[in-house]
């Protein structure tokens, strides 16, 4: 009985922590496809229906290993239909190699050092009376807004704001921020 009572136990047990690594890497929905806390952020990126634009743009700029990279980041990532909304031509202008260091300028914008997740800004927001800056990896500032509660914006230099349409998409090197509005430094 004992012997039994053991094994199913045992059973309990690794059905238990079988489940648990399930949870641990429950994917978040992005663009219809799953991002999965297991994989880094360009594993992610690359197969998010909503992010084609910010992926062809992040190779343009040299910067997939950079964001493959250890981290922690938080990639505020604009959709493809917050790159829509910029002037006629100029994502294609972007793209182009003579205009690499100003891509590669706008799309660090979008990034800081740290695992900024929705409750960490929530509090830095909370701790700086209703806003807060953020420092991006360009050196750059990006202030952080609260908009109601459990919603964030964000502004950047030249007054334009992108809301946080889905948050907290867990990477294995950072977390990834939706946002509808590319950022300009």
């Amino acid at each position: 009985m004992k012997t039994l009572m053991r094994s199913v136990l045992v059973i309990t047990l690794f059905a238990g922590s079988a489940s648990l690594a399930v949870a641990a890497d429950h994917p978040v929905m992005v663009g219809g496809a799953p991002m999965y806390p297991s994989k880094n952020i360009i594993e992610n990126a690359v197969n998010s229906g909503e992010h084609k634009t910010l992926v062809a743009a992040v190779k343009a700029a040299g910067l997939v290993e950079t964001l493959q990279g250890k981290g922690p980041f938080t990639v505020f990532a604009p959709t493809d239909a917050a790159f829509a909304k910029l002037p006629a031509g100029t994502v294609d202008s972007l793209v182009k190699p003579e205009n690499k260091a100003k891509l590669a300028n706008i799309l660090t914008y979008h990034v800081v050092a740290g695992n900024y997740d929705m409750k960490a800004l929530e509090k830095k927001v909370r701790e700086g009376g209703g806003k807060a800056e953020l420092k991006t990896v360009n050196g750059g500032q990006l202030t952080v807004m609260q908009n109601g509660p459990h919603n964030l914006q964000l502004k950047d230099n030249q007054g334009n704001v992108a809301n946080i349409s889905i948050w907290d998409v867990r990477q294995s090197n950072g977390v990834i921020d939706v946002i509808d509005t590319v950022l300009m430094p």
